[in-house]
């Protein structure tokens, strides 16, 4: 992903982005759609920007079209992912503040007014299991007052017939764990486990790590925006 986003960002063009899973067929992802602007977002991710507030962490950045937005805006933003290609990216498009950093590092301890986690972004967790730990190391990195800022699907409606009858795959332990891995060009990534979550989980996950979420607004296909705070 991270060499697809490169090659755009250089040329303006690039191959295509394949994304694989054990659960769904072969889909296609848009490249260009990593670079939209502002303009081109879609309503919860316009929303999310409105409500940032003081110096900002945009977490698993990619191509950098929140962090440019946002930088546009005035905003101080402090970008990480963990492609070298991405970052490469991002300073290459005139992010200020662009870093390859794993967000899980404990050795790096800033401390942010809001952090961002956006198009999926608490996927990062990759199973349930894991996501009080990304919920309790965002807290870590929360200035007092501070507030994460992150969207998420429910995919329920992905295991359910016409009826209505919920039928859970039977090789996760919550339903929306899925595995996906990328392939562009010949470069073939390292398959990575995502998690998809229905806010009352999160909720209820996020009170155990002595967090509050709130749902900020529901999406047009089962997505939402949540903000989370101490």
């Amino acid at each position: 992903m991270g060499q697809a986003i490169w090659d755009f960002a250089r040329t303006g063009k690039s191959g295509k982005l394949v994304v694989r899973s054990s659960m769904f067929d072969d889909d296609e992802m848009s490249v260009a759609n990593l670079f939209r602007t502002e303009m081109e977002m879609p309503c919860l991710e316009r929303v999310a920007l409105d409500l940032c507030r003081g110096r900002v962490l945009d977490v698993g950045a990619g191509a950098g079209c929140h962090t440019i937005a946002l930088e546009k805006r005035g905003f101080e933003v402090t970008s990480i992912d963990i492609s070298p290609f991405s970052t490469q990216a991002r300073l290459f498009r005139g992010a200020h503040d662009a870093r390859c950093i794993n967000l899980f590092e404990e050795s790096w301890s800033e401390r942010f007014d809001t952090i961002i986690l956006l198009m999926n972004g608490l996927g990062i967790a990759g199973k349930l299991s894991g996501l009080p730990r990304l919920l309790n190391r965002c807290s870590a990195l929360l200035e007092e007052g501070g507030q994460i800022l992150a969207d998420s699907s429910d995919i329920r409606y992905v295991f359910e017939d016409e009826d209505g009858e919920f039928y859970p795959p039977e090789e996760t332990d919550y339903y929306g764990e899925v595995d996906y891995q990328m392939v562009y060009n010949k470069c073939v990534g390292e398959p990575f486990d995502w998690l998809y979550v229905d806010f009352d989980t999160l909720q209820r996950v996020a009170e155990t790590c002595g967090l509050r979420a709130e749902k900020v607004r529901d999406g047009e296909h089962f997505d939402y925006l949540c903000r989370i705070t101490r």
